[in-house]
């Protein structure tokens, strides 16, 4: 088993809970390789908190394999955290995007599979390795307005439940963060499609919404609880939000 520094990957580097959790994770000590598509995001993290930016995609499959190889080349990796993801509209089933919806799948639960299958040999190595998944309450239950990025989220958190079963008796640990309404600066803006009052309106009169610091500080936390203790599933929401459709609004 290794024993030196603890080393991880974040997905998703570039703002909101990715960078958020590169931040934390290097707060504490670990070794850090921050991943996103944006260079110009991950060169300024990486200034800021010493954490090492790997520009890659994902959804694309060189992108992972060449993410893979760089970080198995910097030495053992003891977590991955895939945090990449996004939402796209808020229409009905009706008349949502298929576009839209191809999309979602490609980088919530495909890019996260990707990654995932190619740092799992190197996370089983360690003898203690972590893969943590980031979905949402979405992945619980439905709301309307809500189909594509919920079914989406669905099918992340299967990688989770299926992979924790398959993997049993191995040391590496599968955790599922599933946070509820979290107020960033890109999740609803993404969303709507850069329309801001819209994205607004999602948190208007809510008390308090979660920020990404609240998420990162939960992720850090299941990573750093003694390696025999596997925080299997955390939702998080903010004392106003009840559920998905039930919000408290001044």
């Amino acid at each position: 088993m290794d024993t030196g520094t603890l080393r991880a990957v974040v997905t998703g580097a570039s703002s909101g809970i990715g960078a958020a959790t590169v931040r934390q994770l290097r707060a504490r000590g670990w070794d850090v390789v921050a991943v996103a598509r944006r260079a110009d995001r991950l060169a300024e993290l990486a200034a800021q908190t010493g954490a090492v930016a790997v520009v890659a995609d994902v959804t694309v499959d060189d992108d992972v394999a060449r993410l893979a190889a760089v970080v198995v080349a910097g030495g053992p990796v003891h977590a991955l955290v895939n945090v990449a993801g996004g939402a796209l509209g808020g229409a009905s089933v009706e008349t949502g995007s298929v576009d839209d919806w191809r999309a979602m799948f490609e980088v919530n639960v495909l890019g996260t599979l990707r990654v995932t299958q190619a740092l799992l040999p190197a996370l089983r190595a360690t003898g203690r390795g972590d893969v943590v998944v980031l979905t949402s309450t979405a992945a619980l239950d439905t709301y309307p307005g809500g189909g594509g990025y919920v079914a989406a989220k669905h099918a992340e958190r299967q990688i989770a439940t299926t992979l924790r079963l398959e993997l049993v008796g191995q040391p590496v640990r599968v955790i599922e963060i599933a946070p509820g309404m979290v107020r960033t600066e890109e999740f609803s803006l993404n969303r709507f499609g850069g329309d801001a009052a819209r994205a607004d309106a999602v948190y208007a009169g809510v008390d308090a919404p979660l920020t990404a610091d609240d998420v990162a500080d939960a992720i850090a936390w299941t990573l750093t609880r003694p390696h025999h203790v596997n925080i299997d599933q955390l939702v998080i929401r903010p004392r106003a939000q009840a559920s998905n459709t039930l919000v408290a609004r001044a």
